[in-house]
């Protein structure tokens, strides 16, 4: 009895290291917070992801701040997205705006603050929402940030289910 319990406590022990080790080895996730457009100041770096396409649900405007401590790297391909460096807080904020008014469904935009865990902020992300009769929801992102290698490295996707939704045209039993 005393072997057994050894032994689970053995293997949960391992299991909690090799969680911990492997969310080390991702990086330092970031915090998103609410914000407002005032927040906005300086100059940004204006990050373009998406809207390859008219009907492209996996589109996001990414705001970093110019010259801050870490630089801004979408995990995709270049043509997934471009960059325009320096520009001024509202003219980034208004185009980021028009980016990602890019899909039929869309209703409004959303403006995050990305926070270290100092709290400090590194940028700004506007995200499109959508009608939520169209696809059951209005966000239909899934977005991570995590600093790693002295850069933020962004992973941006759709949901799941958004996914499964469109991969099978929207219907749950398909014959």
């Amino acid at each position: 009895m005393k072997s057994e319990r050894l032994r689970i406590i053995l293997i949960f022990s391992v299991a909690v290291l090799a969680f911990t080790a492997s969310s080390c080895v991702l990086g330092n996730r970031l915090e998103m917070k609410t914000a407002a457009e005032s927040d906005l100041t300086g100059n940004l770096d204006l990050i373009l992801y998406g809207c390859t396409h008219n009907d492209d649900l996996e589109t996001i405007a990414i705001l970093a701040k110019e010259n801050g401590p870490y630089g801004f790297e979408p995990f995709a391909p270049d043509y997934k997205y471009r960059v325009i460096k320096g520009v001024p807080a509202k003219d980034a904020l208004e185009e980021a705006q028009k980016f990602v008014y890019c899909h039929n469904s869309f209703h409004r935009s959303q403006l995050s603050r990305l926070i270290d865990a100092n709290g400090d902020t590194l940028g700004f992300e506007v995200r499109p929402l959508y009608l939520p009769f169209v696809f059951g929801m209005d966000d239909a992102l899934h977005t991570d940030y995590r600093i790693k290698d002295g850069k933020v490295v962004v992973k941006i996707r759709l949901l799941p289910s958004i996914e499964r939704m469109l991969s099978d045209g929207g219907g749950r039993d398909k014959d």
